[in-house]
């Protein structure tokens, strides 16, 4: 029988995937969770080790998306999300870099994205009204959503990103595309702007109007494949016969999110570590039991200035709301970007690793943590160190080469709309051009 998903705000409020992947967000404002975790086969576990990226993330895939998406197109849907690597490279000792940027714009988002174009494009493939996308992006999602979405007929994009507060690369990544893909630099922060995306949502009369979803990871359709590369890592560390923990660089929580996700189908890891910059509400809610969310404020590790993460709800959700049971499994650590700046120094001076600011934080927290466990230990490595180049050479002191890839981007012109962060004026946008 097909998985039913609730909002988080209502265990009440049921729908099928295909509405949970199309409508982004629950109508009470909540997200949606399945109403149960599918559990993998010990079958698939002892056997992970022989199994390929793409026949690994089938098979999660298809334990969520099974009675609602035919065999054939999860397939499809799968290879086409999975065409590149996400090796594991042993930093030091012990220590492992989850490579995540080896996709198309180079950062960890490009899973989620191309996974929940795909997946949209066959929900919505009998739609009669043109479905937009806002996403909200402190960075990498942005690019990963909009290159995701480029050219896939009946889905407009709309991106809204805080003006001044993404590195260039970044935004040369979604703001020189064309076609179906909408730039908006607003006013103000990363908040601001996904306070905008969650208004609109809210805002029934325009809801009524017009087909808006999102693709931020507040949709359940990107946190699945980004569950596929905790179990490819773990195929690829299997022969140690070790326990090992993850340390998960978090901004939005959608990454940690899917990897709790993972771990409750199965996947043996023993512990994570929750890596934030200054903007660190959920360490401080692991340290002191309540959450207090606030402003963000300013990084180097720019993707990760959050101060009120969506999926913090979720992980709530997952561990039944229940303060202990998370402390239990989840261990919260924060970094200034001094420390972040030094960490990224050290790596490269003692190993010739090349860490980004992002990456840099999921070090340091796995570090601090293997102070005092003795465990083999994973950092996820969430974008290419020259998607930041500025703040890597400066810190490094040495130029670094820009992938042709990215070189790409920055030969084309900027075009993006400015907007203030307030919601009339951007209700009053979306009028005009939906």
């Amino acid at each position: 029988m097909a998985l039913r998903y609730y909002s988080t705000n209502d265990k009440q409020l049921s729908v099928t995937l295909r509405d949970a992947v199309i409508y982004g967000q629950a109508k009470d404002g909540g997200l949606f969770m399945p109403d149960s975790i599918p559990v993998l086969p010990a079958s698939f576990f002892d056997e992970i080790e022989h199994l390929t990226f793409q026949e690994i993330g089938y098979a999660v895939a298809k334990a969520f998306l099974k009675d609602e998406v035919p065999d054939d197109e999860i397939k499809r849907i799968v290879n086409h999300t999975i065409d590149f690597d996400a090796p594991l490279v042993e930093v030091e000792k012990g220590h492992y870099s989850l490579e995540l940027f080896h996709g198309p714009t180079m950062a960890f988002k490009d899973f989620g994205a191309r996974f929940m174009s795909q997946l949209l494009r066959y929900f919505a493939k009998d739609e009669k009204k043109k479905i937009t996308i806002l996403a909200a992006t402190s960075g990498d999602t942005g690019s990963a959503v909009a290159n995701g979405f480029l050219g896939v007929e009946g889905i407009q994009v709309i991106i809204l990103y805080p003006s001044g507060k993404v590195s260039e690369i970044q935004e040369k990544q979604f703001t020189t595309l064309g076609q179906n893909i909408m730039a908006l630099e607003v006013e103000g922060t990363f908040d601001d702007c996904q306070r905008l995306v969650k208004a609109a949502f809210s805002d029934a009369e325009l809801c009524e109007q017009h087909f808006l979803t999102s693709a931020n990871s507040i949709n359940i359709a990107r946190l699945i494949p980004q569950s596929f590369y905790y179990f490819y890592a773990y195929a690829q560390l299997k022969k140690l016969g070790k326990p090992f923990v993850f340390s998960v660089p978090s901004g939005n929580f959608g990454n940690l999110t899917a990897g709790v996700i993972a771990s409750k189908m199965g996947l043996p890891i023993q512990h994570f570590v929750a890596s934030t910059n200054a903007n660190d509400v959920v360490p401080a809610y692991l340290h002191k039991g309540f959450f207090e969310p606030r402003q963000s404020v300013q990084t180097i590790s720019n993707a990760m200035d959050v101060g009120n993460p969506s999926n913090f709800a979720r992980l709530l959700d997952l561990f039944d709301g229940e303060y202990e049971r998370m402390r239990e499994r989840i261990t919260g650590y924060s970094f200034t970007d001094a420390e972040t700046a030094e960490g990224m120094k050290k790596v490269y001076a003692s190993t010739g690793y090349l860490l980004d600011p992002h990456g840099a934080i999921g070090y340091l927290g796995l570090r601090k943590y293997l102070e005092a466990n003795e465990v083999t230990g994973v950092f996820l490595e969430t974008a290419h160190p020259a998607k930041f180049k500025e703040v890597v050479e400066s810190v490094v002191e040495e130029k670094i080469i820009i992938p042709e890839t990215l070189q790409a981007f920055m030969k084309k012109e900027k075009v993006a709309t400015r907007e203030k962060s307030d919601y009339p004026s951007f209700r009053k946008f979306l009028e005009g051009i939906l």
